[in-house]
């Protein structure tokens, strides 16, 4: 795909971003606010990774690495891009970053109803692990 941009994403894309997820992006997250992407851009410049089209937004991933695990979050694509490589693109980016930082294994957050995420992820080659389930506690109201 040799028109399509990837980049990290910047403080000045969050509004942008925020945006595209409303529209591109499967469920909502308790980060999906100015305050949180901003935080993740700060505290980890190179994490949400964007893919970008003759400048136009088309797809993100957040490549999250904490030392010890690989997380990957928020890969959306462009309903009208989507079957068209982009999200491989993204998943590439992102591996290829996990592996430059010394990541062993990633893991996939992949909504239950998300059928079309799930064929996603599963043609990217990840899996579900099905002796685990997901503990969360909010810590905010």
């Amino acid at each position: 795909m040799s028109d399509l941009d990837i980049r990290p994403a910047t403080l000045p894309d969050i509004d942008t971003v925020l945006r595209f997820w409303r529209d591109a992006a499967e469920g909502t997250s308790i980060s999906d606010d100015h305050d949180g992407v901003a935080r993740l851009i700060t505290r980890d410049p190179e994490a949400l990774l964007l893919a970008l089209r003759d400048d136009l937004l088309i797809g993100t991933v957040i490549a999250g690495f904490d030392g010890w695990r690989c997380h990957l979050y928020r890969l959306a694509v462009h309903p009208e891009r989507r079957r068209q490589g982009v999200g491989s693109a993204l998943l590439a980016a992102a591996e290829e970053r996990f592996v430059r930082l010394g990541g062993r294994r990633a893991d996939a957050m992949v909504l239950e109803r998300n059928e079309s995420g799930q064929q996603a992820w599963r043609a990217a080659g990840y899996g579900p692990e099905e002796q685990w389930r997901r503990w969360v506690k909010p810590l905010t109201d």
